[in-house]
């Protein structure tokens, strides 16, 4: 059987596409083309009908095990095979099935402050055109709403970082000598150090990789009139796309979510007024993940948010929201065409 020996299990909006792309630059590891097919997330046929946007997620899905497999193939016999769905951690379900059919395999984890997360998970469906609540803060309380109405975990913001919850229950069906939880902030700002302690967690030569591409990174959709437009007729087309015919539906979703990308504005940071109304959905779930792991979470719990952090450079495999790890940019579409590719010196001083 063709399956993987380890997982980037989480969590969305931390750094898992820029890992993933690192983290094949490995000879020894053999990442799956599919960044993420999201095959333990369902034990048959994901659902057909959601919130905006989520039909097509649905449908990227690979739940079919032969279609799964078909992912490793290639691998050549003396890699470890490894897949990136960070819906993982977030999912007891998935963490049963994963231990049912590959009860050795290994975990990574990457843990973001989730009020910022949130904030950029927020950002990514506003920006797409999908989130019509342009109040991050009023987007996070209709939550459950969604929830129970079957939209995606996606649209979980708060509850996809309420890690101490989910970090108990992957322990519970996992030993903890397989689970490597990492901070995002250090992938961030000690991007070497940290590929080279996941290398050693895999059992695979460290010193090897020195390369961390640019983030999945959402620039941010303003809310203009145009832009609204944009995104009003974007999530009309998504929930009457199964009346479409399917050759002109990809056409059209690219056509508007180019022009409404088209800005390339950076994300619009948190204020403290509005870290302050979320942080308290927090508080009980750091505790419980400090005793968990036993290192000290509170600095998300500071109304002034995350401190100030290197920007990395791209490395032409990822650009913006819209050209993710499957549709890079080209480069005439970059943030910032003047930044040149160059690797990542923090971490390791040259010989």
């Amino acid at each position: 059987m063709d399956l993987p020996d380890f997982f980037i299990g989480g969590v969305p909006k931390a750094g898992t596409t820029a890992l993933h792309v690192a983290l094949a630059q490995h000879p020894h590891l053999f990442l799956s083309r599919v960044k993420e097919p999201k095959y333990f997330l369902t034990d048959g046929p994901p659902p057909k009908r959601g919130g905006p946007g989520d039909a097509r997620t649905f449908r990227e899905y690979m739940w079919r095990r032969e279609d799964y497999e078909a992912l490793f193939a290639d691998a050549p016999p003396d890699t470890l095979r490894g897949e990136s769905s960070p819906f993982y951690l977030w999912s007891a379900d998935a963490h049963r099935r994963i231990r049912d059919a590959v009860p050795a395999a290994r975990m990574i984890v990457v843990l973001r402050d989730p009020v910022d997360r949130a904030h950029s998970n927020w950002t990514h469906l506003w920006s797409h055109g999908l989130e019509s609540e342009s109040d991050f803060v009023a987007a996070c309380r209709l939550e459950h709403q969604r929830a129970d109405a079957g939209w995606a975990p996606f649209w979980r913001y708060l509850e996809l970082g309420r890690y101490g919850d989910q970090l108990t229950r992957l322990y519970e069906t996992f030993p903890r000598e397989q689970v490597l939880v990492l901070r995002y902030r250090l992938l961030r700002e000690r991007p070497v150090d940290t590929l080279d302690r996941i290398c050693a967690f895999l059992g695979v030569a460290q010193g090897v990789l020195d390369e961390v591409p640019a983030e999945n990174v959402t620039t941010h959709a303003s809310p203009t009139a145009a832009n609204r437009a944009l995104a009003t007729a974007l999530r009309g087309l998504h929930a009457v796309e199964h009346r479409l015919p399917r050759r002109w539906w990809p056409r059209i979703d690219a056509t508007l979510s180019r022009a409404l990308q088209s800005e390339q504005r950076r994300r619009q940071p948190l204020t403290p007024e509005q870290r302050s109304q979320l942080i308290p959905d927090f508080v009980d779930d750091v505790a419980v993940l400090e005793r968990l792991t036993g290192e000290s979470f509170r600095d998300w719990l500071d109304p002034n948010g995350p401190a100030p952090r290197t920007t990395l450079p791209p490395t032409g495999r990822i650009g913006t929201a819209f050209g993710s790890i499957d549709r890079p940019l080209p480069r005439s579409q970059w943030v910032d065409d003047s930044v040149p590719t160059s690797r990542v010196e923090a971490g390791r001083k040259s010989p």
